[in-house]
């Protein structure tokens, strides 16, 4: 853990670095920064990433996230949610970084402490615009780092590889994903599993998004082996922008949910989720 930081410091001094490289040498490093995102409406759809699953479109922004949910035996509040950072590197190539978030359990069973940290490369595979077919195919490897003392998210470090697809049809989309939890280590004591998230969303005003997701888990050994989690997840979007916005400008988003757990077997409840992104 205390080479993590300079782990990171390089990543990040990496990525900015990379994503120099995306648009013309002639402008500055902050123009060409910006342009990212504006480069992808030339070649993906235009729908709000979901709340909880992963997007299929890449993406640059600053995603701060705090949800609130009843477990058993304690009331969890996630500062960080899991969520970070993300910049595009290539027209194809996007990677995210995400801080350990900081787990307040409010019980004495439960210690407070912070979960993983990981990052995720995407890879965007296929895609088109509005004016070419509309969706998205994309593959995505995220790696969790093992956590220390007061463990409060996977035992050991964990490999995630997954694919994302999405399709519009003008003001309404479909974004899924499928992929595996794959613990490195202490397999008995955490499983593996089988993630298979779908959002159904409606651009339904020029700023207003909803979408309704569902989060499913199979398990597949360990504690849970044989049991299935799933979650119903209402959510809205309020999308801010300048006035004589272009796609070269920020954009913050401001979105909340509630995850419902659908079936008998589930580890939390009435997760609800705050959130602001900033898409710069």
């Amino acid at each position: 853990m205390n080479s993590l930081p300079r782990i990171y410091r390089f990543a990040f001094a990496a990525a900015f670095l990379a994503s120099a490289c995306v648009a013309p040498a002639q402008q500055s490093f902050y123009d060409r920064l910006r342009a990212n995102n504006a480069s992808m409406t030339e070649v993906q759809p235009t729908w709000i990433g979901p709340l909880i699953q992963s997007d299929a479109r890449l993406g640059q922004a600053v995603r701060f996230s705090v949800s609130n949910s009843k477990c058993p035996g304690a009331h969890t509040i996630s500062y960080g949610n899991g969520h970070g950072f993300s910049v595009i590197v290539d027209r194809r190539f996007q990677i995210d970084f995400d801080a350990p978030a900081f787990f307040r359990n409010h019980s004495a069973q439960y210690k407070d402490g912070f979960g993983n940290a990981a990052t995720q490369v995407k890879w965007r595979i296929a895609s088109g615009n509005a004016e070419h077919g509309n969706y998205v195919l994309s593959a995505m490897l995220y790696h969790g780092f093992a956590q220390g003392a007061n463990q409060n998210g996977m035992l050991s470090s964990t490999w995630i590889p997954a694919l994302a697809a999405g399709h519009a049809f003008r003001r309404f989309a479909v974004i899924s994903d499928l992929g595996g939890v794959l613990p490195t280590e202490k397999i008995s004591a955490q499983g593996r599993a089988i993630q298979w998230s779908t959002t159904a969303q409606l651009h339904a005003f020029r700023h207003i998004f909803f979408d309704v997701e569902n989060n499913a888990t199979f398990n597949v050994g360990g504690p849970f082996g044989g049991r299935t989690q799933n979650f119903l997840t209402p959510a809205a979007f309020y999308q801010v922008r300048r006035r004589d916005w272009a796609p070269q400008h920020a954009t913050v988003v401001f979105d909340c949910g509630m995850q419902v757990a659908t079936t008998r077997f589930h580890q939390s409840n009435h997760n609800l989720v705050t959130e602001m992104r900033v898409f710069f």
